[in-house]
This record gives structure tokens, sequence and C-alpha cells, in this order.
């Protein structure tokens, strides 16, 4: 049993990609993900449980990590919330998306780092404490910094209310990231049982999330792809050559530097999915974007994981 989650969790990109094509061929396979439970967004839901997992996994040395580090957490964190909003809100302008498309994007360059960025820096041989300490910093933070800059960006052309999207950020978030905490502060030794497991639980999770919007956007997906693949891989390879330019310049050594450049790049594209479809109902592509960034960071990130390890040969 143990086996077949470390293949999961190795080969996660051939995984979400099984996936993908299962809900294009068969787009309704996936509806439930979309669906409600007694009121309850299955989608939010599932993403709860992958940040649940991430709660089970830190402990009080991931942030005190922020004090012993604070350049490269203070470079890493200005990069995701700076660099990553803005980029998006150019490339949307640049390429002319259409109002739904542009919000996606926009959620995509707002959110948090993903969680997925600690198993490629794993893989890339980066430097994993501080890669645990940016996701968790960055994370714990979302639930002001994601519905601020997301209305200055686009407010003025997309209502939303910030207020009920910090109320989202903190119940599909943070409350679960707590009660993992507390699981593991009262249960250690379960927990680290548990570590075994959990990343291959995310990675399904997170499969499920993605086949569930590609499904329900299955014609949007077909006769926009083209732009918008353009636009995800624009954004996906930007970020990392600036989280390189920025690390350099700050003069982190390059465990730090890989590790910076692929926190920048990798999003939790479940979440600005998530939000998209609860903040902005009526348009319905809007959350394309972080269906299809999802799928390109893990697949490329896959693969340049091993590149960076080559770099620091």
């Amino acid at each position: 049993m143990k086996g077949i989650f470390e293949f999961i969790e190795k080969y996660f990109f051939i995984v979400i990609l099984l996936g993908v094509a299962i809900s294009l061929v068969y787009p309704n396979s996936f509806k439930w993900v979309l669906s409600e439970y007694n009121g309850i967004n299955i989608i939010n839901l599932l993403l709860s449980i992958v940040l649940f997992t991430m709660g089970t996994t830190l402990k009080a040395d991931d942030f005190i990590n922020v004090i012993r580090n604070p350049k490269a957490i203070g470079v890493g964190i200005s990069a995701q919330y700076i660099i990553m909003p803005l980029m998006a809100f150019a490339l949307a302008r640049a390429f002319c998306l259409d109002t739904a498309l542009t919000a996606g994007l926009i959620l995509v360059g707002t959110v948090p780092g993903g969680t997925a960025s600690d198993v490629i820096t794993f893989i890339a041989k980066g430097d994993v404490a501080l890669s645990v300490s940016l996701t968790a910093v960055s994370t714990v933070i979302s639930p002001l910094l994601t519905p601020i800059i997301t209305l200055l960006l686009i407010g003025n052309q997309i209502h939303f209310n910030p207020i009920d999207m910090f109320i989202s950020i903190v119940q599909i978030v943070i409350v679960p990231i707590m009660l993992g905490l507390i699981l593991n502060y009262k249960f250690p030794n379960f927990c680290e049982k548990l570590k075994d497991y959990l990343p291959t639980v995310s990675s399904i999770v997170i499969c499920l999330i993605v086949a569930g919007v590609i499904g329900a956007n299955k014609q949007a997906i077909l006769t926009s792809s083209t732009v918008i693949l353009i636009v995800i891989v624009l954004q996906y390879f930007l970020s990392m050559l600036i989280g390189f330019g920025i690390g350099r310049l700050a003069g982190l050594d390059k465990k730090q530097i890989i590790t910076v450049a692929i926190e920048i790049a990798f999003q939790n594209s479940g979440l600005s999915t998530s939000l998209a479809k609860t903040h902005f109902p009526n348009l319905s592509q809007a959350t394309v974007p972080g269906a299809i960034y999802s799928v390109w960071q893990n697949f490329a990130g896959s693969i340049l994981a091993y590149a960076f390890r080559k770099y620091q040969s």
C-alpha cells in the first residue's frame, strides 16, 4: 500500500494528466466536485482537506525559521504578493483577456504559494525548510492580502465583496491548518506516521478539483485554449525567472534561490479556483486559469526539478 502512495506522489503529473484526459472525454465524471452537499461547496471541502494535511506537517520550527532567515523569507513573500499579482494583471491586459479569464488569472497571482512547492523543492535539492516556511507564512497572511490585492487590481471591473472573500479564506485555509497544527501538537507520533501518505492524499484531491473544473468548462477551454495556455505558460516561466533574478540580487545562496523561484511559481491554484467559483458565480470561466495553471505547474515543475539539481552540481 505504501508503495502505491509513493508511486502516485512521485508521478503526480501523470496522475493529473490522466484526470484531465478523463474529464475531457467524460466531462460529467467529476461534475460532483462543483456541486453542493447540505449547502457546503464540495470544492471548498476538498481544498480544506489539502490544507488540513498541510497543517499536520507543520511545527513551531517552521515559523521560527522565519526569524532565522528574515532576508530569504522577506524576498519570497514580497515577490509572492507584489510581483505575481502585477504580472498576472499585466499579462491579462497584454493578451486582452475577457473579464472572466482576467478575474481567474488575477486570483492565480494573488493566492499564496502551493503545497506542491515543498515536494518540488525537495526533488530539486533546494532548501526544504525555507520552502515550508514560505508556504506557511504566505498562506497564513493570505486572508488579508489576497482580497485586498484582488480588489486593488480588478475591483473597478468586477464587483465582489473582499470581506466575504476574507471570511472564505479563513474558513477554507486557516481553520483546517489550525486543526492540523493542533492534531500534530497533540499526537505528533501519529502525524509522523501519516507523513508517508498525506502528500498523496493531497495530490489526489488536487487532481479531483482540476478534473472537476476542466470537465465543467470543457467547451470554454477548447475554444480559448491557445490564448490562455500561452498566458499560463508565460506566467509560470516568468515568475520562475524573476524568482531566480531576485534571489541572485538579494545575495541568496543557490539552494535558497531555487527555493524562492519554485515558491513564487507554484501557486495554490486550487484555492484560486475555489475563490473564483464562490465569489464570481456569474463568471464561469474564471475557474479555468486556476485549473490549467495547476496542471501546468505540476507537469513543468516535475521536469524542472531535475534541471535545478544539475544547476547546483
